[in-house]
């Protein structure tokens, strides 16, 4: 059994597909563990995306993920790392396969409608940082 983190991100919420998009997590075989909607801090943001902070889109990211609410939510199952990442889809969704939450929702490579862990140690890090009890953003 595996466990990962996905967002979906502030324009899924204001979609309202917040719905559609856990459902088909569930119909993959995914289980929802803990799952919450709040609005990021920049600080929270920031911190959450450091590794990107010299990336020439960290400043759009952090402004696009500090728009409106986030549902960040701990999946698990069998192989929950590559089964979200398949469900969801390509970054970009001009790449994405057809069938995948990006691939019918998202309207560009940033406002995506979702995230998910690339790994099992980004995913350690991530639940923590939503919902683990020693950080400021886990009850933001």
């Amino acid at each position: 059994m595996e466990r990962t983190l996905s967002i979906i991100k502030p324009d899924g919420v204001k979609k309202n597909i917040v719905g559609e998009v856990i459902s088909r997590f569930e119909k993959a075989g995914l289980k929802v563990v803990a799952l919450k909607m709040t609005e990021l801090s920049t600080a929270c943001a920031e911190g959450f995306y450091e590794v990107h902070k010299e990336r020439p889109f960290f400043g759009s990211l952090t402004e696009f993920m500090t728009s409106g609410p986030i549902v960040p939510m701990i999946l698990e199952g069998d192989d929950a790392i590559k089964k979200v990442r398949d469900l969801m889809g390509a970054t970009n969704p001009a790449d994405a396969a057809e069938g995948t939450i990006r691939k019918d929702f998202a309207d560009s490579i940033e406002a995506n409608i979702v995230h998910g862990s690339d790994a099992p140690e980004t995913a350690a890090f991530e639940t923590a940082y939503f919902f683990g009890k020693e950080t400021e953003c886990a009850g933001s």
